[in-house]
């Protein structure tokens, strides 16, 4: 609302250091949030995330046209429920509607956002974006916070949503490509690949690991490496996908239980609304009277 008083003022501001070359990317500013992890967010100020949202405009359309039709987070026509709704179709595809048994391969990039290399970062957007002056103000934005020297992304930036796609492209590219598995879904950095053994499983794992560690600076995370089969029921972005149902996750249902009110009913309901979920929301419904 302060920054919208002398709207116009600011936003000609905003240009002219950005033409002269004087912008200079302020401080964050850090707070925690429970979702139910725990996580530290850092805000920019509202004159930086109109840069942000700036760069954003003019250089996403140059790498959405190259992301694989399964990279799910913070896309248009994506999000969470799509990509939960693409798994179970490839689990029935490729079971052949249950009649094979099929194993998924669930990982997770070990603190991604925190390992996100600089260097590496601005040498895949240099790819596609010849400008120097556009990659100037984008290592201005990158190198405006960092967890360690030369290193991470802050959570809280609308550009760290795209530069995460940009930059795990990448393992996108080498899973299809190299690894040639057709049954992959990617959200953010959470994974799965579909093989039909065990064994297959780890070692898909391990290759993905090795890809990470060589040429991305990250890592697969050794306590959240699941390797299930469909029967089993596969734990992803909050649902467990199973061959005759999709159940919320049983922590997010109990914390709904514990959790819901008239405020936020309708969130949950939503939740709700993409799962084979009606004794759940019998049970919330009951509790709100």
């Amino acid at each position: 609302m302060v920054f919208e008083r002398r709207l116009e003022d600011n936003l000609f501001e905003i240009q002219d250091e950005l033409i002269s070359g004087h912008y200079r990317h302020s401080p964050y500013e850090p707070f925690t949030i429970h979702d139910p992890k725990q996580r530290t967010i850092h805000k920019a100020l509202v004159r930086d995330r109109v840069v942000h949202q700036a760069i954003i405009n003019v250089i996403e359309p140059l790498f959405e046209q190259r992301f694989i039709h399964d990279s799910y987070s913070c896309r248009v026509g994506k999000g969470t429920h799509a990509a939960v709704s693409r798994l179970q179709g490839f689990f029935r595809q490729a079971s052949k509607n249950g009649m094979r048994t099929i194993y998924a391969v669930k990982c997770d990039v070990r603190k991604f956002f925190a390992s996100v290399n600089h260097e590496t970062l601005l040498s895949f957007l240099a790819k596609r974006i010849s400008d120097p002056d556009t990659m100037t103000l984008l290592r201005l934005i990158i190198e405006s916070f960092s967890v360690t020297p030369g290193t991470g992304v802050p959570l809280g930036n609308l550009t760290s949503q795209l530069f995460a796609n940009i930059y795990l492209h990448e393992l996108d590219w080498y899973i299809k490509q190299k690894l040639h598995i057709k049954h992959y879904v990617r959200y953010c950095d959470d994974f799965v690949m579909l093989t039909s053994s065990r064994s297959e499983g780890f070692a898909l794992a391990e290759k993905a690991d090795a890809f990470l560690r060589g040429n991305l600076k990250a890592e697969l995370h050794p306590n959240k490496l699941h390797v299930r089969t469909w029967s089993q029921g596969v734990d992803f972005l909050g649902y467990v996908l199973m061959p005759h149902a999709i159940i919320l996750r049983p922590t997010t249902a109990k914390r709904m239980i514990d959790r819901v009110t008239e405020t936020n009913s309708s969130s949950y309901f939503g939740l709700c609304a993409h799962a084979n979920a009606y004794e759940l929301e019998c049970t919330v419904r009951n509790k709100l009277g």
